[in-house]
């Protein structure tokens, strides 16, 4: 571990993903920047002492930046982001010219300036296809004489001890002068093998649809005597100066966790869920049965309100008749018990769906710290 930390800067925020995976990794996320309001206040509940712009980040100047998220020049200064990959998703319009696709040249055009030890820019799948080339090049041009740049990284959370087969590439680039030498190789990793029941161990199965306000949805977790690591990671592990202090209390003190919202199903939708095998699809909703001894799926986001607010499709619980709540989500997506979303089902599943998981986040990242000079 470094003396001093490196100070970081996240960029399109969201809930705070990359952010979390950062503070566990040792670094300092000193600022975060993100137009979504309700992403904003929640990553400003998780991270307390960090600088918060909730601005349009093509809006801001570069040059006043380092300045606006209480920075100097001689800061020791890590850039991470996930740039908004709608235009880039193979789910969706798979749209070359959604404007959004230029956020990811963004990005870079954030690091040629700032000139960070390293950067990190996480994106979907879809952002390798051919029509994707050019955006690609374009953005990575802008720091190819400044940085060592690895080749877009493919990775896999459930290779992480992650409980979700959600797949995603980073960019890494990084100073010679700053860090020791980084290989793709590096982040090859095989992790112990979490499935869907380790990762909703000691949640309650039985959710009232009767649970639609948030102070409804503090539910006590039972915890096992022996916690395996991705146990203790949901329960412990919290980086000094992170997370809401009343929900680490109500954690600690009485193992009560938030999120346990119920959804409102009528009783033939129940009935049809009853009947989906493990790892089958509902043909009406399209909604996947989870599988005790498998991975999540990945998680989506759904639209927001500007796309017409469209609900993402939730798994269906493994044994109980219904879709899976905000808190389950969060677990097969790697957030530890303490962390808080929004108070609504809607907000909290678009947060959770957009985030980078955070064990995934963290391991990477690790390996990065540990290179630093």
């Amino acid at each position: 571990m470094p003396q001093k930390k490196i100070k970081i800067i996240d960029l399109f925020s969201g809930v705070g993903g990359l952010s979390l995976g950062a503070a566990r990794a040792g670094l300092d996320v000193v600022a975060a920047v993100e137009n979504d309001k309700y992403a904003v206040l929640a990553h400003k509940k998780n991270f307390p002492n960090t600088k918060h712009i909730d601005e349009d980040i093509t809006t801001i100047k570069i040059g006043e930046l380092l300045q606006r998220c209480g920075l100097k020049k001689t800061d020791k200064v890590g850039i991470i982001g996930g740039p908004p990959c709608q235009g880039f998703s193979t789910i969706g319009h798979k749209d070359v010219a959604d404007p959004r696709n230029q956020l990811f040249v963004h990005f870079f055009k954030i690091v040629r300036s700032l000139q960070p030890v390293f950067f990190l820019a996480e994106n979907v799948p879809g952002i390798m296809r051919e029509e994707n080339d050019e955006l690609r090049q374009t953005a990575i041009d802008m720091v190819k004489d400044d940085y060592v740049i690895l080749d877009p990284i493919k990775i896999y959370a459930n290779d992480y001890g992650c409980p979700t087969t959600r797949c995603r590439y980073v960019f890494i680039g990084y100073k010679a002068s700053g860090l020791g030498t980084i290989k793709p190789n590096d982040f090859r990793r095989q992790e112990s093998r979490v499935v869907v029941r380790e990762a909703l161990c000691g949640l309650p199965s039985r959710i009232s649809e009767k649970w639609q306000q948030e102070s409804q949805g503090w539910r006590r977790v039972k915890y096992p005597a022996n916690l395996t690591e991705f146990l203790d990671s949901a329960r412990n592990c919290i980086p000094q100066g992170v997370g809401d202090p009343t929900s680490i209390s109500n954690l600690i003190d009485e193992n009560m966790v938030s999120g346990f919202l119920g959804t409102v199903h009528t009783e033939n939708v129940k009935e049809r869920f009853r009947n989906v095998r493990p790892g089958m699809i509902d043909k009406v909703s399209k909604a996947r049965r989870l599988e005790w001894e498998g991975f999540c799926p990945t998680l989506r986001a759904g639209t927001g309100r500007e796309r017409g607010s469209f609900q993402a499709v939730r798994p269906i619980h493994p044994s109980a008749p219904r879709v899976i709540t905000p808190r389950e989500a969060a677990r097969l997506q790697g957030f530890p018990d303490w962390f808080q979303f929004s108070a609504t089902k809607w907000h909290s599943f678009r947060q959770i769906g957009n985030s980078v998981c955070p064990i995934m986040a963290e391991k990477i990242l690790e390996i990065i710290v540990q290179k630093v000079r």
